[in-house]
């Protein structure tokens, strides 16, 4: 768990060398920063925890004043206690807080993306990630309490949303003709322990990738190549 930030640190344009290499340095980095609002008080993720942050953007703050959300202590509905501290607004809540995480001043913003658009980075194909240190499959996805169930997935609009939603869902889907590889962030909606609903027909070429899957499948064993 991060440690509380030092409130006596004010909001400046200072910048660390070079954008955070995760997210918990990001975070980190904020804090010092203090562009974030701690909340260690109990906070219900299905009714309470997106409405609060919400706040912020509908009650007349000033886009200066804007402040990513760090809720440590996150229950549910039904009262269940998750170990896992939920982070909003922590991406692009204010142009401070964006600018931050490219570890850029806030007027360099638009100049960085055209050099990055206009010279992209290859990839990199490595052996093993830190984003599968902790992998769960087969039947434990489904063993109470685990899989998706483990996240503390809130809910964005209590009494409009059909499901939680993960918000900043990276989806990765690969022709199965021609192998060209799409990779996108889309809401996906949480329905079950082991299963996401993503809508992806806004998306250009994604439909078409998922009807040539749909025609490779086998009986109910659809060939799946998009990834959540």
């Amino acid at each position: 768990m991060l440690d509380k930030a030092d409130k006596s640190k004010k909001s400046g344009p200072a910048i660390a060398s070079g954008p955070p290499l995760d997210f918990q340095d990001h975070l980190r980095r904020l804090e010092a920063r203090g562009l974030v609002t701690r909340i260690d008080h109990a906070i219900d993720k299905d009714s309470e925890l997106h409405p609060l942050v919400r706040w912020q953007f509908q009650g007349g703050l000033a886009e200066e004043q804007r402040r990513a959300f760090l809720f440590t202590n996150v229950v549910d509905g039904s009262g269940r206690r998750y170990d896992i501290p939920v982070a909003v607004g922590a991406l692009g809540a204010s142009p401070e807080i964006y600018a931050a995480g490219m570890g850029v001043p806030v007027e360099d913003i638009g100049k960085v993306w055209d050099t990055a658009i206009a010279h992209p980075i290859a990839p990199v194909v490595v052996a093993s990630a830190a984003c599968q240190e902790v992998v769960i499959k087969d039947g434990d996805l489904l063993k109470p309490g685990e899989g998706l169930a483990r996240l503390p997935v809130p809910i964005s609009t209590p009494g409009f949303d059909s499901a939680p939603y993960l918000t900043a869902t990276l989806c990765i889907t690969r022709d199965p003709e021609t192998g060209v590889q799409n990779m996108g962030t889309y809401r996906g909606a949480l329905k079950a322990q082991d299963r996401l609903g993503v809508r992806m027909s806004s998306r250009p070429g994604v439909p078409f990738r998922l009807e040539l899957n749909h025609a490779f499948s086998d009986n109910h064993h659809v060939n799946k190549k998009t990834k959540t």
